[in-house]
């Protein structure tokens, strides 16, 4: 058997092993779609009436601001699953199972491969829950078959950098509530950005943060899709801020799994 051939059927194994982890603790996966959906609904029926921009009353409002939301709450869904990734890797790195999988005869790659990819499963996976219930309250994208394609693409690209991102954090935590904490700074950055009202309407410093992370031209790629307003050249900036997330947290996270744990 080839290096590369050991080395994906090790990886199939550990994805198989996540994937029945994430079956045997359901709550978890409810929890990580739970508070995107609490977001959709507060400020969709709490603040959209007030925020919205519908000349036919509340209701258009709503319906307005949702239409604009809807891509920042996709985004808050694929950084709230990061979360759940770091707590995964914390807990094995904790509990000792990673240790015992070092004296194992096992590609060293396939233990974070497994995480990676079982958590991208599930990053999918509920970010397709929560746009169900975006389009169940009144979500209208205009989007085609080729435009959810890209959309769908966008989502699992930013889920992929965020997930190695969260595979490095969890690996630099001591302790599983670190981990549970270090990644919630992603969930607020759309917040930051253009999420939930354009950055033209911010003051001058938060718009200039606003205008220069990631989460904005990444919003506005999505938006684009979905909405059919154009993305404009966001999406070249949308695919560099992932390229380069992705391949920062893959060195981190290998230089962190590769240490010595006697160090």
């Amino acid at each position: 058997m080839t290096a590369l051939a050991r080395a994906a059927g090790d990886s199939a194994t550990m994805v198989a092993r996540q994937l029945r982890h994430i079956l045997r603790y359901p709550s978890m996966t409810l929890l990580l779609a739970g508070m995107p959906i609490l977001f959709l609904l507060l400020f969709v029926y709490v603040f959209g009436g007030a925020m919205g921009v519908g000349a036919g009353g509340a209701a258009a409002a709503r319906a307005d601001y949702l239409d604009y939301i809807a891509p920042g709450i996709l985004l808050i869904t694929v950084a709230s699953a990061a979360q759940g990734t770091a707590i995964s890797v914390a807990m094995d790195m904790t509990e000792g199972i990673v240790a015992r999988f070092r004296t194992m005869d096992i590609a060293r790659v396939s233990v974070l491969t497994g995480h990676v990819v079982g958590s991208l499963i599930q990053a999918m996976l509920i970010t397709v829950l929560v746009a169900a219930v975006a389009l169940l309250i009144g979500f209208r994208p205009t989007a085609g078959p080729a435009e959810w394609l890209a959309a769908f693409g966008l989502l699992a690209l930013v889920s992929y950098a965020l997930t190695w991102l969260s595979v490095a954090l969890g690996l630099v935590s001591k302790s599983v509530e670190t981990a549970s904490n270090l990644p919630m700074p992603l969930v607020f950055l759309p917040f930051l950005g253009s999420g939930f009202v354009p950055t033209e309407t911010l003051p001058a410093g938060l718009r200039w943060f606003a205008e220069y992370q990631p989460f904005t031209p990444i919003t506005e790629t999505l938006r684009g899709l979905l909405t059919g307003t154009g993305a404009g050249g966001a999406w070249i900036a949308a695919v560099a801020w992932c390229a380069g997330i992705t391949l920062l947290s893959y060195v981190w996270a290998k230089r962190l799994y590769d240490r010595d744990p006697s160090a």
